[in-house]
């Protein structure tokens, strides 16, 4: 727009937002060009490429604050869109303070389920339900999906009902309903996934409950029914801000898009180098295609890092170049050169283990030539949870603080699933998968008999098993000391039920009557168990938690949405996680070990999506990459005891993606053995050889296996399943010596036992072997 343009726009807005735009705006003054740019850039559809630790929150932040500060939105005009609650409250406090002031009136700032949670319950009867619904986790979601896979006859150990809950997830990310389920997926889930998933939504419906992808799908399922209720919010939304927009599936995209055709004025903030869900759903294609679906859109790239060191940022972009679907971008930084980025091997997974330990250690003291690194400051981030083991073990051996992230959630637990079931029951009575759980719990003398009982009648009647229960006791249906306990508790839930309006009374104390009368604290009580004195502990924090909302229903919302555990006890502790967990967070030392082929690139993700899959894997080793700030070590091992079987293999091949020149490898002799000598593995040039090139046999996994070899005492003479020992046999071959087999390829001698031997193979582990099948590795030519 020229200046000329500018002016004439700005003499015929109204006099308010002329005064507005009019103050002044010291947040600009804080923006790099780029991000100002992506701020001032408000008509139109915007992509704002950002790269790893470039600001992007600021300046997706600071948009909203142009919006509010110009007068161009009010607070409720603007749709702003998260991927988890802690991103929407960070915003919103950032937002605060740029305006300095307290942000009230911003609705629609939340996550995608949470706005649509709000959203579903102003207009649940355009989908046949009522505004209290209930929301399904996956627990709930699992247990009804077993219970119409069994009323089919389908065997559910062959067809497990949790491969059913996943092929219905995965096609309510796309957006497909029953009725539209593709030809092409017809076949899923033994040609009965069609017709269940139409089953399982017409159950959802009388239970009056929706699992999560239907607070997306029944949102664009409305949006397209509905052109009148899509017009309204249209006008209403009349600036629309995303972030982490490479993470959106196709329901999210579609529901975005349908908003976005009014005014056209949609912010996306993303970065596909970042795109690492598309095993839950998210569609890198959706920011790859952005310029498609809005023509005419202003693309800023934010590039300036301002996180990392300018190795690791190269390091990073020399992985990343190796991906072919991608928009591209260079990332970089005013910062000091800092270290290079580190490569080390290691014989297997617990001397990588061990090693990582006692570097931590080193480093926390400061003896490695850096400053001293607080053990807050330092994190491993692993590929599998499984790899988490072995660093476990270690830090515990050697007293390490240590916090796992991602680990076993609080609510999540029995006792929390068992109260939350009260409490959903309380505030909707015709919740049956709540009464399921609860309702001999605790024990009422209510069998599978009378349970059964119960649902008959609800099923005859049309009604709840809730009101089933009613009728039962009424009917006489149910006898004995049953009889009476299900009575009390149908009459307590509906008293419950009633003091939920009750001014003088807090939900908190509401809470804490439920858990009391109902008999549930007592319970655990009375209960010897060394557990039960931690889960009576965890109600009381229940309780506690619910201080932070207006009412129940507020609470069994965030619950469902978010079941975050930020527990914390306050001490320095180095942090372990996967490195999809890791997204979104830094720190200034990281740790990434577990590089080899088949690991990291994961082989399964190789295998089920091919080069799909492994750009996705090159994109979570750049996003491990950009976690550190300040040094970054990457490791991998010869060997891995992986669900209890060792495995040797390659260095992961991305880390002959990395550029030498910022790659130092550390090689001093007898730090590490992997066990790859290039000879024997014919391992190419470049930084996997130098990686290897130390000592391999002086390393200290090696000597411990010399030594129990050594060690070994001779036993007794004993037959194999085909051969005679012959422990009189004089071996001509030595510990340590180096040895070729047919079959199990090279590998050297570790112990000896008459004429036959325990040799550890580079490929196929330890294994015993007669000496005769074996050849000394110098006769065979290369």
């Amino acid at each position: 727009m020229s200046s000329f343009d500018e002016m004439d726009a700005f003499e015929r807005a109204p006099l308010s937002a002329r005064a507005m735009q009019a103050r002044p705006a010291p947040y600009l003054d804080e923006l790099n060009p780029a991000q100002r740019q992506a701020v001032e850039t408000l008509d139109g559809p915007v992509l704002m490429l950002a790269g790893a630790g470039t600001g992007k929150t600021k300046a997706l932040t600071a948009r909203i604050v142009h919006l509010l500060n110009t007068g161009r939105a009010r607070p409720n005009e603007i749709l702003a869109v998260t991927f988890t609650n802690k991103a929407a409250r960070e915003m919103k406090m950032r937002v605060g303070r740029m305006l300095g002031e307290t942000v009230e009136g911003m609705p629609w700032l939340g996550t995608f389920h949470s706005i649509c949670v709000k959203l579903l319950r102003r207009h649940a009867e355009l989908v046949d339900l009522k505004s209290n619904f209930t929301i399904l986790d996956t627990d709930d979601q699992s247990r009804l999906l077993k219970q119409l896979v069994q009323a089919s006859k389908i065997d559910d150990k062959r067809w497990p009902a949790r491969m059913l809950a996943g092929i219905i997830d995965d096609w309510k990310n796309r957006a497909i309903t029953p009725d539209r389920v593709p030809a092409s997926d017809g076949g899923a889930y033994n040609h009965e996934g069609p017709r269940l998933y139409a089953e399982y939504q017409a159950r959802l419906r009388e239970l009056n409950a929706v699992d999560f992808g239907d607070l997306l799908l029944h949102m664009v399922t409305i949006f397209q029914r509905h052109e009148d209720m899509l017009g309204q919010y249209q006008r209403w939304f009349r600036y629309i801000l995303v972030d982490e927009y490479q993470d959106t599936n196709v329901a999210q995209y579609l529901w975005l898009r349908l908003l976005a055709a009014g005014h056209r004025n949609i912010c996306c903030v993303g970065d596909d180098d970042q795109s690492i869900y598309g095993w839950r759903g998210a569609e890198v294609g959706n920011i790859l295609r952005f310029e498609k679906d809005f023509p005419g859109a202003h693309v800023v790239r934010l590039e300036q890092n301002y996180r990392s060191t300018p190795h690791i940022l190269a390091a990073a972009s020399g992985v990343i170049s190796g991906n072919q679907g991608r928009l591209g971008k260079t990332l970089w930084t005013e910062t000091e050169e800092g270290e290079k980025v580190r490569l080390i091997g290691h014989w297997d997974g617990d001397e990588e283990a061990r090693w990582v330990g006692e570097e931590i250690e080193a480093m926390q003291r400061g003896t490695r030539g850096q400053r001293p690194f607080s053990l807050d400051e330092m994190a491993i981030l692993v590929r599998a949870s499984h790899q988490m083991r072995a660093f476990e073990d270690r830090f515990l051996t050697i007293g390490l603080p240590y916090r796992v992230i991602g680990g076993p959630r609080f609510y999540e637990r029995m006792e929390i699933r068992d109260a939350m079931a009260y409490f959903r029951l309380v505030v909707s009575p015709s919740d049956d998968l709540a009464f399921e759980r609860i309702v001999n719990t605790p024990k009422r003398g209510l069998g599978d008999k009378a349970q059964q009982t119960i649902q008959r009648i609800a099923r005859e009647n049309g009604v709840s098993l809730l009101d089933g229960a009613a009728l039962a006791v009424e009917q006489g249906e149910i006898k004995g000391k049953g009889a009476g306990e299900l009575g009390r508790l149908v009459v307590d839930l509906a008293r419950w039920g009633r003091m939920t309006g009750d001014a003088d009374m807090t939900h908190m104390e509401l809470a804490e009557t439920i858990l009391d009368e109902s008999g549930y604290t007592a319970m655990w009580q009375n209960d010897k168990t060394p557990e039960a004195p931690g889960r009576l502990e965890n109600l009381k924090e229940l309780v506690k938690a619910l201080e932070n909302f207006e009412n129940l229903q507020g609470f069994l919302e965030h619950v469902s949405l978010v079941m975050d555990n930020e527990t914390d006890d306050g001490g320095a502790k180095v942090s372990i996680m996967t490195l999809h967990a890791a997204k979104g967070l830094e720190f200034p030392a990281v740790f990434l070990p577990g590089w080899e082929d088949g690991l990291f690139p994961s082989q399964r993700s190789m295998d089920e999506s091919g080069l799909k899959g492994l750009e996705e894997e090159r994109r979570l080793a750049y996003v491990g990459i950009t976690r550190a700030e300040e040094l970054c070590t990457i490791s991998f091992a010869g060997n891995r005891r992986v669900f209890g079987q060792w495995q040797s293999s390659l260095p992961s091949r991305f880390i002959d993606e990395l550029p030498e020149a910022h790659v130092d490898v550390l090689t001093p002799p007898g730090l590490y053995g992997g066990g790859y000598g290039a000879a024997g593995m014919g391992v190419s040039s470049g930084l996997e050889q130098r990686a290897t090139e130390a000592n391999v046999y002086n390393s200290p996994g090696w000597r411990r296996l010399q030594s129990r070899a050594a060690e070994r005492p001779v036993s007794q003479p004993r037959e194999s399943r085909n051969q005679v020992i012959d422990l009189d046999a004089v071996s001509a071959f030595t510990l340590g010596e180096r040895v070729f087999h047919q079959k199990f390829g090279y590998g050297e001698v570790i112990g000896i036992e008459g004429d036959k031997l325990e040799v550890g193979f580079e490929k196929a582990g330890t294994k015993k072997v007669l000496a005769r099948f074996l050849s000394a590795s110098d006769d065979i030519p290369f």
